[in-house]
């Protein structure tokens, strides 16, 4: 998939534990850590904007894009 989530690496800048993320979301640990890993399929705008506002980062900073080397 070309969408690449910096979710772990964020945290690790911050030295932020993904329970201690999910807590001041409101939203299940279990979540976080599927966002973290790519297993999710989508995310909310609302959630998104939480995530930056507490990692004090930009979207652009959790979510990468490298387009894949298949040939069209």
């Amino acid at each position: 998939m070309p969408i690449i989530v910096n979710l772990d690496v964020m945290l690790a800048k911050r030295k932020m534990r993904s329970r201690d993320l999910a807590a001041q979301i409101g939203i299940a640990e279990q979540n976080v850590s599927l966002l973290k890993s790519g297993k999710v399929k989508g995310v909310r705008f609302d959630t998104l904007e939480k995530i930056c506002e507490i990692l004090q980062c930009q979207p652009g900073d959790i979510l990468e894009y490298r387009p894949d080397d298949k040939p069209a």
